[in-house]
């Protein structure tokens, strides 16, 4: 069940690194569009990581809505169908010749392979969710001792830098020795990431990043 899991999330990152390259093409040749446009190209990034169906269509970016088949370490002759034909032979020359099961062996080499390769999947996650944990609890420790300067601001002194914390109950912490002038701007520019709900977007973007992190493009 773990090797079915872990291949389905492996083409789901395949499926969407053809809209990731699509969406970096884009922005190098729309560079003066307005702001709201790439977060939307962005947002179908994420859409497309969070949500697990499959588009499979003549007009459709993606070649082939399953790339690697859920079944391949099951499979008597196991192949990639990436929809690439240079690819695909490359690749499936490599696999013939190393994975293709032997009758009479105890042993599929291309299961073990896969397991191996979920139980990677699996511990990269938790090193990424733990260093997110732990750096939560250290943040959350470093602003408790913050004062309060007006609604929903406060000042501490052992920031560098301001910033939005929190996501029930987000709070904006600027550093005690901000410069006076500097305030009302700096002010300013944290209420408008409140506003966009940028405290919400972060953490779904680092989940999706903890759960696709084998995938380069993300």
């Amino acid at each position: 069940q773990m090797n079915r899991i872990f291949l389905q999330m492996l083409n789901i990152s395949f499926q969407t690194s053809w809209l990731i390259l699509a969406v970096l093409i884009l922005r190098l040749v729309l560079k003066k569009v307005p702001r709201w446009i790439p977060c939307l190209m962005w947002g179908m990034v994420a859409f497309r990581l969070a949500v697990p169906f499959r588009i499979e269509s003549a007009l459709s970016l993606i070649p082939s809505a399953e790339p690697v088949p859920v079944q391949i370490d099951r499979m008597s002759q196991p192949a990639v169908h990436s929809g690439i034909p240079v690819m695909d032979r490359a690749v499936n020359r490599v696999v013939a010749s190393q994975f293709t099961p032997d009758p009479a062996a105890s042993v599929n080499p291309l299961q073990v392979v896969v397991y191996l390769a979920a139980i990677l999947w699996i511990t990269g996650m938790i090193v990424l969710f733990v260093y997110a944990l732990v750096s939560y609890v250290r943040l959350r420790r470093k602003v408790a001792a913050s004062i309060l300067k007006e609604q929903n601001v406060y000042l501490c002194d052992e920031l560098d830098s301001p910033f939005l914390f929190g996501i029930l109950r987000p709070r904006i912490y600027l550093p005690s020795d901000l410069q006076e002038s500097y305030y009302q701007p700096v002010l300013l520019h944290e209420q408008a990431h409140l506003k966009r709900g940028d405290h919400i977007w972060k953490p779904l973007g680092f989940l999706l990043l903890g759960i696709y992190w084998m995938n380069p493009l993300c």
